[in-house]
């Protein structure tokens, strides 16, 4: 090396630079373990380039220096947006729907599961019961029920209109948890338990008729109509002066409250059961209220809570013909509490008819119950449809 080419350079002792050249060959190796695949090329390049000056390769590589900072410009702290994320860094996407099966799994699958649908609806078709043998209710609504009447009967029982069982069979009180039948036997209007098919005997052999405020036969009596029910109140007061019955027995006290607002004009303040102050013009008919027969009746829902109502039925008529009271019969004091009465109907498995509430109310809610919004109501209970159809 040529002393006059680099000047005054400064003298290095000889165990320094071989112990620099040692630290710098180690430190080559470990570069060149860590990058394989670049090492090769540096290397070999590095070799050639500087070969003739073996003096450069004991110098350390120097790293140019980093631009200084302008003193007059701040650096900005990085700006955070809502949830602590940093400005501009996008949130994390929402994992989407779960990919759908394949179509061909799908295609291969839909001939079995038709198949076990079909199957099972068929397992799920309840036999559909024929209640009036192949006639639809709308040709059922078409017959009418006749009354049964003869004149200078002692009772006349007044329904409001024939139900569809009813109309089909043509007698009076067909249904199974119907109370009537049950009622008179137990009240001793009759020696033995008759039922529907005996109806057509009573005006002779008891003095018992029957007659509807509506001859139109309907699902329910919140099918009638306003209309029907003035008609038909009118029509039932030319039968009771025309008949001459010693009693008119009004089975329910929905069908009296509206028999009342009618023919009176207006609907009584307060209803109790029993013989009823009001008149019909030119006519001597007593007016009778009992309480439904049906077992829907909420009121009285079971047979031995309605007797009592039969047997002073019994005594009007005989206080109106002047029988006397036989002494050695006398009636027990009668006292009726509704929740006993239903504790005792479970315990005793009473299964008779479901409650209806638009039974006796007619479009308006049981007796007692509130009637529809938007509809009049009279005495809490009791409100038929105002149309005139």
């Amino acid at each position: 090396m040529d002393e006059r080419s680099y000047g005054s350079l400064p003298h290095v002792p000889s165990d320094y630079v071989q112990h620099w050249v040692q630290s710098a060959q180690q430190h080559l190796q470990a570069l060149h373990a860590q990058y394989s695949h670049m090492a090769n090329g540096n290397v070999a390049h590095f070799m050639e380039g500087h070969g003739e000056e073996p003096g450069m390769m004991d110098m350390p590589a120097q790293e140019p220096p980093a631009a200084p900072l302008e003193p007059g410009v701040p650096q900005k702290a990085p700006t955070k947006g809502k949830r602590g994320r940093p400005a501009g860094q996008q949130p994390k996407a929402k994992p989407g729907p779960k990919p759908k099966k394949a179509k061909l799994e799908k295609e291969g699958q839909a001939a079995e599961g038709a198949q076990e649908k079909i199957d099972e609806s068929f397992k799920k078709v309840k036999r559909k019961i024929d209640r009036f043998k192949g006639m639809s209710e709308e040709e059922v609504m078409k017959k009418t029920l006749p009354d049964i009447l003869t004149p200078n009967l002692d009772y006349v029982i007044i329904g409001i209109n024939p139900g569809l069982m009813a109309a089909y069979i043509g007698r009076w009180f067909p249904g199974p948890g119907n109370h009537f039948w049950k009622c008179l036997f137990l009240s001793g209007f009759t020696d033995e338990l008759l039922n529907h098919m005996h109806d057509q005997s009573l005006p002779e052999k008891y003095g018992i008729g029957f007659t509807n405020m509506v001859a139109r036969a309907t699902p329910g009596s919140k099918d009638l109509s306003s209309k029907e029910l003035r008609e038909g109140g009118k029509i039932l007061v030319e039968k009771i002066k025309t008949f001459k019955p010693l009693i008119a027995v009004f089975n329910g006290k929905c069908i009296y409250e509206m028999f009342c607002r009618e023919i009176f004009g207006k609907k009584p303040k307060s209803l109790e059961f029993g013989l009823q102050p009001h008149k019909i013009p030119d006519s001597d008919t007593a007016l009778y209220l009992m309480p439904s027969s049906s077992a829907r009746c909420a009121q009285f829902p079971r047979a031995q809570d309605k007797v009592h109502f039969y047997i002073k039925l019994r005594e009007l008529r005989d206080q109106l013909k002047g029988v006397a009271k036989a002494k050695e019969v006398e009636e027990v004091n009668y006292t009726f509490d509704l929740g006993l009465a239903k504790e005792d109907a479970k315990r005793m498995a009473i299964k008779e008819e479901q409650y209806d509430p638009g039974y006796e109310a007619a479009y308006g809610g049981a007796y007692g119950e509130p009637g529809e919004p938007g509809f009049e109501e009279g005495n809490g209970h009791c409100a038929f449809s105002s149309g005139e159809a």
